[in-house]
């Protein structure tokens, strides 16, 4: 079994993560990440695809088809089939997460930091301000990952989305953003990697010219997904991967069985067979 940190990074466009993330991208090419393309599902939505990257499931099965559908999932997420096998969860995240998985409404008072190892999410600190700012988040998590050691650490900023909103996702504005979190990352991986922690850096979905997103187009759709790990073959790979295999791959790393509704789809550069 393998610790596992889950960093999404809300609202980062494939191309943008290559051109303008030069660190991620120097550890491909030294041969210590390897680098996918994945194609979101749809609605190329947040609340939705926070859904799929968690569940496995497709928005026609999980029934979260809007951002404004505010209810707990009636799924099994990752952070389910990891307490039920024994394993701490944590995560640092915008507060639909702890609504999907924890409680709803979120309560701004008493939802923000949470310590119940009877929820899924059995460590979290949410913020609820789209402008929260990421070097907040990153320590945030550092913290949950210091004190409580999760197996499974889920790290969810909103910075480049928001930026991304408001200046578009052709903009200086929203590459220079890119930038900022890659240097965040920057000083944070390589602590990670040297603790033998399994990486994955992807997004949800991306972000069109108009500084919107929730359509079909390539800017919206297609999004990063590195890999960081002894699990992986590194180097940039051309194969395109569906967003559903992200969930059953954290399950493998984690060594827990896949959860109902979830479909093992393989991954050319993860090393280890599914888990029975």
């Amino acid at each position: 079994m393998s610790k596992v940190i889950m960093i999404v990074l809300d609202g980062l466009r494939y191309d943008v993560a290559r051109g303008s993330m030069g660190y991620l991208n120097h550890l491909v090419e030294v041969s210590k990440a390897a680098s996918y393309k994945v194609k979101s599902e749809l609605p190329s939505l947040s609340r939705p695809l926070y859904e799929v990257l968690l569940t496995g499931t497709p928005s026609s099965v999980n029934g979260i088809t809007a951002n404004h559908i505010v209810r707990l999932s009636n799924r099994q997420s990752i952070f389910h089939a990891a307490t039920k096998h024994g394993l701490t969860t944590a995560a640092g995240a915008y507060y639909w997460v702890s609504e999907l998985y924890n409680r709803a409404p979120f309560d701004r008072i008493e939802d923000r930091q949470q310590h119940d190892p009877g929820k899924p999410i059995q460590h979290g600190t949410f913020y609820f301000e789209d402008s929260y700012p990421d070097s907040h988040l990153f320590a945030d998590a550092e913290i949950l990952r210091r004190n409580h050691d999760p197996h499974f650490l889920y790290i969810h900023p909103m910075g480049i989305d928001d930026i991304g909103h408001k200046h578009g996702g052709e903009s200086k504005a929203y590459r220079d953003k890119a930038i900022e979190v890659d240097s965040i990352l920057a000083s944070l991986l390589p602590l990670w990697m040297e603790l033998n922690y399994e990486i994955i850096v992807t997004s949800d979905h991306g972000m069109n010219a108009d500084g919107s997103h929730g359509g079909t187009g390539a800017a919206e759709r297609e999004v990063p997904f590195y890999l960081i790990g002894s699990s992986f073959e590194p180097g940039y790979h051309e194969d395109v991967i569906p967003q559903l295999a992200v969930a059953p791959l954290v399950c493998k790393l984690l060594s827990i069985p896949l959860v109902n509704g979830m479909t093992d789809m393989d991954i050319p550069a993860f090393k280890h067979k599914m888990v029975k």
